[in-house]
């Protein structure tokens, strides 16, 4: 949990704080083993490449039982970025001094952050549902009838808000009750906090994006 409330520094009259630099060496790291893994690709792979290959397949293979082989290749660029990326977001939550000093706090603890990866998935699902079905995806909010026009609309604006306020209240709440239970306990709690950190942080990842998967594929009209 981000205790140092507000920005570290400034960049102009843009706050820079502790979540946001941890999201971007969280991003460039990403980043970088992406290309390094995929740079010199062969059929008898490196260490980097075969790490890469088997997340892709169990990623794959998590989509597949949700949504259908042919969406799971569609869509997994952008749903297992959003996977890898919140994982370990929650994840560096469990670093040594996250939270305590500058720099260094889980991104999926800051409301902002989450927000910011709710509209992805917001902007993802309609350009899905657009590019799927062009001018006529806008009937999609007047079925059955035209009069659920307002509540079909209203309900498309509420997702993102679930999803932000799902995953950030998980993930801020874990933080807040570990920092607590740490201090009264500091010899003994941390090694059984932790543990249960790795299990929430992996099942709040897996949720935001089993959620993003029905709200895709609605969009696409192949919903299972």
């Amino acid at each position: 949990m981000e205790s140092h409330g507000g920005a570290i520094f400034h960049i102009g009259p843009i706050g820079v704080t502790s979540a946001m630099v941890t999201m971007s060496a969280i991003t460039l790291g990403l980043c970088l083993f992406a290309i390094l893994s995929t740079r010199h690709l062969t059929e008898r792979p490196g260490k980097a490449q075969n790490v890469a290959e088997k997340v892709v397949e169990m990623l794959l293979n998590f989509l597949t039982g949700i949504i259908g082989r042919e969406n799971a290749r569609a869509f997994l660029p952008f749903l297992g970025t959003m996977f890898l990326f919140i994982l370990i977001s929650n994840y560096s939550g469990i670093l040594p001094l996250a939270g305590r000093i500058p720099g260094l706090a889980a991104p999926t603890s800051s409301l902002s952050i989450t927000a910011a990866l709710a509209t992805c998935t917001f902007l993802y699902t309609h350009y899905v549902g657009i590019k799927r079905h062009g001018k006529h995806y806008i009937q999609h909010f007047t079925k059955p009838i035209i009069f659920m026009f307002p509540i079909l609309l209203m309900e498309a604006f509420i997702r993102p808000l679930s999803l932000t306020l799902r995953l950030y209240g998980n993930i801020y709440g874990e933080e807040a009750v570990t920092m607590e239970i740490a201090n009264l306990a500091p010899m003994i709690a941390p090694l059984a906090l932790n543990a249960l950190s790795l299990l929430l942080g992996f099942v709040q990842a897996m949720v935001f994006v089993m959620l993003s998967c029905v709200y895709i594929s609605e969009a696409a009209g192949a919903a299972h």
